[in-house]
Protein backbone atom coordinates (compact mmCIF):
# COMPACT_ATOMS: atom_id res chain seq x y z
CA UNK A 1 0.00 0.00 0.00
CA UNK A 2 1.27 3.44 -0.81
CA UNK A 3 1.77 5.75 2.11
CA UNK A 4 1.93 9.51 2.15
CA UNK A 5 1.95 10.03 5.90
CA UNK A 6 3.22 13.30 7.39
CA UNK A 7 5.05 13.40 10.70
CA UNK A 8 3.53 15.72 13.29
CA UNK A 9 6.05 18.44 14.14
CA UNK A 10 6.24 20.05 17.56
CA UNK A 11 6.01 23.57 16.18
CA UNK A 12 3.25 22.44 13.97
CA UNK A 13 3.20 23.90 10.51
CA UNK A 14 3.48 21.55 7.59
CA UNK A 15 4.30 24.52 5.43
CA UNK A 16 7.81 24.67 6.86
CA UNK A 17 8.57 21.44 5.00
CA UNK A 18 7.16 22.42 1.63
CA UNK A 19 8.53 24.67 -1.04
CA UNK A 20 6.80 27.94 -1.77
CA UNK A 21 4.92 28.35 -5.02
CA UNK A 22 5.43 31.28 -7.33
CA UNK A 23 2.26 33.07 -6.21
CA UNK A 24 3.47 33.23 -2.61
CA UNK A 25 1.44 30.22 -1.44
CA UNK A 26 3.15 27.12 -0.15
CA UNK A 27 2.28 23.65 -1.36
CA UNK A 28 0.50 23.07 1.95
CA UNK A 29 -1.64 26.14 1.31
CA UNK A 30 -2.87 24.59 -1.92
CA UNK A 31 -3.29 21.01 -0.74
CA UNK A 32 -6.20 19.75 1.34
CA UNK A 33 -4.99 18.44 4.71
CA UNK A 34 -6.79 15.38 6.05
CA UNK A 35 -6.56 14.38 9.71
CA UNK A 36 -7.74 10.82 10.31
CA UNK A 37 -8.16 8.71 13.44
CA UNK A 38 -8.79 5.59 11.32
CA UNK A 39 -6.83 2.36 11.69
CA UNK A 40 -4.15 1.41 9.18
CA UNK A 41 -6.50 -0.67 7.03
CA UNK A 42 -8.95 2.18 6.46
CA UNK A 43 -6.10 4.66 5.93
CA UNK A 44 -4.64 2.38 3.25
CA UNK A 45 -7.99 2.12 1.43
CA UNK A 46 -8.41 5.91 1.46
CA UNK A 47 -4.85 6.42 0.22
CA UNK A 48 -5.29 3.93 -2.59
CA UNK A 49 -8.48 5.42 -3.98
CA UNK A 50 -7.04 8.95 -3.80
CA UNK A 51 -3.76 7.94 -5.42
CA UNK A 52 -5.71 6.45 -8.33
CA UNK A 53 -7.82 9.59 -8.75
CA UNK A 54 -7.46 13.10 -10.07
CA UNK A 55 -6.87 14.23 -6.49
CA UNK A 56 -3.54 12.41 -6.04
CA UNK A 57 -1.59 15.67 -5.82
CA UNK A 58 -4.23 17.63 -3.95
CA UNK A 59 -4.05 16.20 -0.44
CA UNK A 60 -1.89 15.40 2.57
CA UNK A 61 -3.11 12.63 4.87
CA UNK A 62 -2.05 12.69 8.50
CA UNK A 63 -3.05 9.84 10.86
CA UNK A 64 -3.72 11.03 14.40
CA UNK A 65 -5.11 9.30 17.50
CA UNK A 66 -8.73 9.68 18.52
CA UNK A 67 -8.00 11.43 21.83
CA UNK A 68 -5.51 13.83 20.28
CA UNK A 69 -7.68 14.66 17.29
CA UNK A 70 -10.77 15.04 19.45
CA UNK A 71 -8.90 17.40 21.73
CA UNK A 72 -7.74 19.50 18.79
CA UNK A 73 -11.23 19.69 17.32
CA UNK A 74 -12.76 20.85 20.58
CA UNK A 75 -9.96 23.26 21.49
CA UNK A 76 -9.14 24.75 18.07
CA UNK A 77 -12.42 24.68 16.17
CA UNK A 78 -12.05 26.16 12.69
CA UNK A 79 -8.44 27.12 13.51
CA UNK A 80 -7.46 23.45 13.24
CA UNK A 81 -4.93 22.87 10.47
CA UNK A 82 -7.00 20.14 8.86
CA UNK A 83 -9.47 20.84 6.07
CA UNK A 84 -11.03 17.38 6.35
CA UNK A 85 -11.31 15.06 9.33
CA UNK A 86 -12.30 11.42 9.52
CA UNK A 87 -13.29 10.83 13.10
CA UNK A 88 -15.74 9.15 15.48
CA UNK A 89 -19.19 10.51 14.70
CA UNK A 90 -19.87 11.55 18.30
CA UNK A 91 -16.74 13.72 18.30
CA UNK A 92 -17.82 15.41 15.08
CA UNK A 93 -21.26 16.18 16.51
CA UNK A 94 -19.84 17.46 19.80
CA UNK A 95 -17.27 19.66 18.05
CA UNK A 96 -19.97 21.02 15.77
CA UNK A 97 -22.22 21.82 18.70
CA UNK A 98 -19.40 23.57 20.57
CA UNK A 99 -17.57 25.30 17.71
CA UNK A 100 -19.91 25.28 14.68
CA UNK A 101 -16.85 24.23 12.70
CA UNK A 102 -18.11 22.02 9.84
CA UNK A 103 -19.99 22.71 6.62
CA UNK A 104 -23.03 20.81 5.39
CA UNK A 105 -21.88 17.80 3.40
CA UNK A 106 -24.54 16.42 1.01
CA UNK A 107 -24.50 12.73 0.14
CA UNK A 108 -26.49 10.41 -2.09
CA UNK A 109 -25.85 7.50 0.29
CA UNK A 110 -28.68 6.41 2.59
CA UNK A 111 -27.51 5.53 6.11
CA UNK A 112 -29.46 3.06 8.23
CA UNK A 113 -29.42 5.50 11.16
CA UNK A 114 -29.74 9.30 11.11
CA UNK A 115 -26.55 11.36 11.18
CA UNK A 116 -26.04 15.09 11.31
CA UNK A 117 -25.84 16.94 7.99
CA UNK A 118 -22.17 17.83 8.51
CA UNK A 119 -20.90 14.25 8.32
CA UNK A 120 -21.02 11.18 6.08
CA UNK A 121 -20.43 7.80 7.80
CA UNK A 122 -17.37 5.85 6.64
CA UNK A 123 -17.14 2.72 8.77
CA UNK A 124 -18.59 0.93 11.77
CA UNK A 125 -16.82 -0.81 14.64
CA UNK A 126 -18.47 -3.50 16.77
CA UNK A 127 -17.42 -5.03 20.09
CA UNK A 128 -17.35 -8.65 21.24
CA UNK A 129 -15.49 -11.16 23.38
CA UNK A 130 -12.98 -13.48 21.71
CA UNK A 131 -10.98 -16.43 23.00
CA UNK A 132 -7.92 -18.51 22.22
CA UNK A 133 -9.51 -21.97 22.12
CA UNK A 134 -6.21 -23.82 22.55
CA UNK A 135 -5.31 -21.85 25.67
CA UNK A 136 -8.79 -22.31 27.14
CA UNK A 137 -8.39 -26.06 26.75
CA UNK A 138 -4.82 -26.07 28.04
CA UNK A 139 -5.78 -24.18 31.20
CA UNK A 140 -9.16 -25.93 31.62
CA UNK A 141 -11.05 -22.63 31.45
CA UNK A 142 -14.78 -22.37 30.83
CA UNK A 143 -15.98 -20.78 27.62
CA UNK A 144 -17.33 -17.38 28.74
CA UNK A 145 -20.78 -16.27 27.63
CA UNK A 146 -20.91 -12.82 29.22
CA UNK A 147 -18.61 -9.97 30.12
CA UNK A 148 -19.55 -10.65 33.74
CA UNK A 149 -18.17 -14.20 33.40
CA UNK A 150 -14.73 -12.68 32.92
CA UNK A 151 -14.72 -11.49 36.55
CA UNK A 152 -14.47 -15.11 37.78
CA UNK A 153 -11.16 -16.07 39.50
CA UNK A 154 -10.30 -18.65 36.81
CA UNK A 155 -9.55 -15.81 34.38
CA UNK A 156 -7.11 -13.92 36.67
CA UNK A 157 -4.37 -12.33 34.52
CA UNK A 158 -5.74 -14.10 31.44
CA UNK A 159 -8.02 -11.32 30.14
CA UNK A 160 -7.12 -8.29 28.01
CA UNK A 161 -9.36 -5.27 27.33
CA UNK A 162 -8.79 -1.82 25.79
CA UNK A 163 -8.49 1.21 28.06
CA UNK A 164 -11.40 3.58 27.46
CA UNK A 165 -9.12 6.49 28.40
CA UNK A 166 -7.10 5.82 25.23
CA UNK A 167 -9.25 3.77 22.88
CA UNK A 168 -12.80 4.24 21.65
CA UNK A 169 -13.04 0.44 21.39
CA UNK A 170 -12.96 0.38 25.18
CA UNK A 171 -16.14 2.45 25.19
CA UNK A 172 -18.01 -0.44 23.55
CA UNK A 173 -17.24 -2.51 26.66
CA UNK A 174 -18.32 0.22 29.10
CA UNK A 175 -21.61 0.82 27.26
CA UNK A 176 -22.44 -2.89 27.41
CA UNK A 177 -21.73 -3.11 31.15
CA UNK A 178 -23.67 0.01 32.16
CA UNK A 179 -26.64 -0.74 29.91
CA UNK A 180 -27.02 -4.28 31.25
CA UNK A 181 -26.21 -3.85 34.94
CA UNK A 182 -26.62 -0.15 35.74
CA UNK A 183 -23.93 2.02 37.27
CA UNK A 184 -23.88 0.57 40.79
CA UNK A 185 -23.59 -3.14 39.97
CA UNK A 186 -21.77 -2.31 36.76
CA UNK A 187 -19.00 -0.47 38.57
CA UNK A 188 -18.33 -3.49 40.78
CA UNK A 189 -18.33 -5.79 37.76
CA UNK A 190 -15.87 -3.50 35.99
CA UNK A 191 -13.65 -3.31 39.09
CA UNK A 192 -13.58 -7.10 39.33
CA UNK A 193 -12.88 -7.36 35.61
CA UNK A 194 -10.00 -4.90 35.85
CA UNK A 195 -8.53 -6.92 38.70
CA UNK A 196 -8.52 -9.98 36.42
CA UNK A 197 -7.07 -7.94 33.56
CA UNK A 198 -4.08 -6.90 35.65
CA UNK A 199 -1.18 -5.97 33.32
CA UNK A 200 -3.22 -6.57 30.15
CA UNK A 201 -5.07 -3.24 29.95
CA UNK A 202 -4.26 -2.02 26.45
CA UNK A 203 -4.04 1.52 25.07
CA UNK A 204 -4.86 0.26 21.57
CA UNK A 205 -8.13 -1.27 20.50
CA UNK A 206 -6.14 -3.93 18.64
CA UNK A 207 -4.03 -4.78 21.68
CA UNK A 208 -6.35 -7.47 23.13
CA UNK A 209 -6.70 -9.48 19.90
CA UNK A 210 -2.92 -9.49 19.49
CA UNK A 211 -2.45 -10.88 23.00
CA UNK A 212 -5.14 -13.51 22.45
CA UNK A 213 -3.57 -14.54 19.14
CA UNK A 214 -0.11 -14.99 20.69
CA UNK A 215 -1.52 -16.88 23.68
CA UNK A 216 -0.37 -14.30 26.20
CA UNK A 217 -3.97 -14.23 27.44
CA UNK A 218 -6.89 -16.57 26.85
CA UNK A 219 -9.73 -14.04 26.50
CA UNK A 220 -10.05 -10.52 25.15
CA UNK A 221 -12.60 -7.85 24.37
CA UNK A 222 -12.27 -5.81 21.20
CA UNK A 223 -13.43 -5.52 17.61
CA UNK A 224 -15.58 -8.44 16.54
CA UNK A 225 -14.36 -8.47 12.94
CA UNK A 226 -10.73 -8.91 14.03
CA UNK A 227 -11.65 -12.14 15.81
CA UNK A 228 -13.68 -13.45 12.87
CA UNK A 229 -10.82 -12.68 10.48
CA UNK A 230 -8.26 -14.35 12.77
CA UNK A 231 -10.33 -17.55 12.74
CA UNK A 232 -10.68 -17.35 8.94
CA UNK A 233 -6.89 -17.18 8.75
CA UNK A 234 -6.56 -20.47 10.60
CA UNK A 235 -5.79 -19.21 14.10
CA UNK A 236 -7.39 -20.90 17.13
CA UNK A 237 -9.69 -17.93 17.79
CA UNK A 238 -13.42 -17.96 18.42
CA UNK A 239 -15.73 -14.97 18.65
CA UNK A 240 -18.40 -14.79 21.37
CA UNK A 241 -21.29 -12.34 21.20
CA UNK A 242 -21.79 -11.54 24.89
CA UNK A 243 -25.24 -11.62 26.42
CA UNK A 244 -24.74 -7.94 27.31
CA UNK A 245 -24.77 -7.16 23.58
CA UNK A 246 -22.61 -6.06 20.67
CA UNK A 247 -22.40 -2.27 20.74
CA UNK A 248 -21.20 -0.18 17.80
CA UNK A 249 -19.41 3.06 17.01
CA UNK A 250 -19.30 4.82 13.65
CA UNK A 251 -16.51 6.91 12.15
CA UNK A 252 -17.44 9.64 9.67
CA UNK A 253 -15.89 12.24 7.39
CA UNK A 254 -16.46 16.01 7.72
CA UNK A 255 -15.15 19.22 6.15
CA UNK A 256 -13.94 22.15 8.25
CA UNK A 257 -15.45 25.56 7.55
CA UNK A 258 -12.32 27.56 6.68
CA UNK A 259 -14.07 30.51 5.02
CA UNK A 260 -12.01 29.85 1.88
CA UNK A 261 -14.52 29.09 -0.86
CA UNK A 262 -12.09 27.63 -3.38
CA UNK A 263 -10.27 25.31 -1.00
CA UNK A 264 -13.45 24.44 0.86
CA UNK A 265 -15.07 23.35 -2.40
CA UNK A 266 -12.10 21.10 -3.18
CA UNK A 267 -12.17 19.66 0.35
CA UNK A 268 -15.89 18.89 0.05
CA UNK A 269 -15.32 17.26 -3.33
CA UNK A 270 -12.54 15.07 -1.94
CA UNK A 271 -14.52 14.18 1.18
CA UNK A 272 -17.54 13.10 -0.88
CA UNK A 273 -15.26 11.12 -3.20
CA UNK A 274 -13.72 9.30 -0.23
CA UNK A 275 -17.13 8.56 1.29
CA UNK A 276 -18.45 7.06 -1.93
CA UNK A 277 -15.40 5.35 -3.42
CA UNK A 278 -13.68 4.02 -0.29
CA UNK A 279 -16.74 2.36 1.20
CA UNK A 280 -16.50 -0.87 -0.84
CA UNK A 281 -12.91 -1.37 0.30
CA UNK A 282 -13.49 -0.31 3.90
CA UNK A 283 -16.42 -2.68 4.43
CA UNK A 284 -14.12 -5.60 3.64
CA UNK A 285 -12.08 -4.73 6.75
CA UNK A 286 -14.99 -3.41 8.83
CA UNK A 287 -18.03 -5.47 7.77
CA UNK A 288 -20.61 -3.52 9.72
CA UNK A 289 -23.49 -2.28 7.51
CA UNK A 290 -24.15 1.44 7.87
CA UNK A 291 -26.00 2.14 4.61
CA UNK A 292 -29.14 0.69 3.05
CA UNK A 293 -28.70 -2.33 0.75
CA UNK A 294 -25.29 -3.25 2.15
CA UNK A 295 -24.90 -7.02 2.45
CA UNK A 296 -22.25 -8.76 4.55
CA UNK A 297 -21.30 -12.39 5.10
CA UNK A 298 -23.37 -14.17 7.73
CA UNK A 299 -20.32 -14.79 9.92
CA UNK A 300 -19.97 -11.03 10.46
CA UNK A 301 -23.57 -10.56 11.60
CA UNK A 302 -23.70 -10.29 15.42
CA UNK A 303 -26.15 -12.28 17.50
CA UNK A 304 -26.94 -9.41 19.86
CA UNK A 305 -26.61 -6.07 18.11
CA UNK A 306 -27.46 -3.22 20.49
CA UNK A 307 -27.19 0.56 20.56
CA UNK A 308 -26.84 2.97 23.45
CA UNK A 309 -30.20 4.36 24.50
CA UNK A 310 -29.34 8.00 23.73
CA UNK A 311 -27.16 9.94 21.31
CA UNK A 312 -23.45 9.41 21.88
CA UNK A 313 -21.55 12.58 22.80
CA UNK A 314 -18.14 13.53 24.15
CA UNK A 315 -19.84 14.51 27.41
CA UNK A 316 -21.24 10.97 27.70
CA UNK A 317 -17.83 9.52 26.91
CA UNK A 318 -16.27 11.61 29.67
CA UNK A 319 -18.94 10.42 32.11
CA UNK A 320 -18.16 6.83 31.22
CA UNK A 321 -14.42 7.50 31.50
CA UNK A 322 -15.02 8.82 35.02
CA UNK A 323 -17.02 5.63 35.74
CA UNK A 324 -14.04 3.61 34.49
CA UNK A 325 -11.53 5.53 36.62
CA UNK A 326 -13.65 5.04 39.75
CA UNK A 327 -13.81 1.30 39.06
CA UNK A 328 -10.07 1.21 38.41
CA UNK A 329 -9.40 2.96 41.70
CA UNK A 330 -11.74 0.65 43.59
CA UNK A 331 -10.18 -2.68 42.66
Amino acid sequence: MRKKFITVLAMGSLSLLLAACGDGKTKADEQVIIYSNADDEAIAVIEDILEDSKYKNDYILQPIGTSELGGKMLAEGTAIEADIVTMSSYYIDSAQQQNNMFIKLPSSQKPLDPYSEVQIPLLGNMGSIFVNTELLKEKSLDMPKTIKDLTEPQYRNLVSIPNVMDSSTGWLLIQAIIAEYGETEGKQILADLLENVGPHLESSGSGPIKKVQTGEVAVGFGLRTQAVDAKKNGLPIDNIDPLEGNYTLVESIAVVDKKDDEKEALAAEIAQYIAEEARSGIIEYYPVPIFEDEAIDEQYIPARLKRWKSTLTVDLLQQHQAFFKEALGGQ
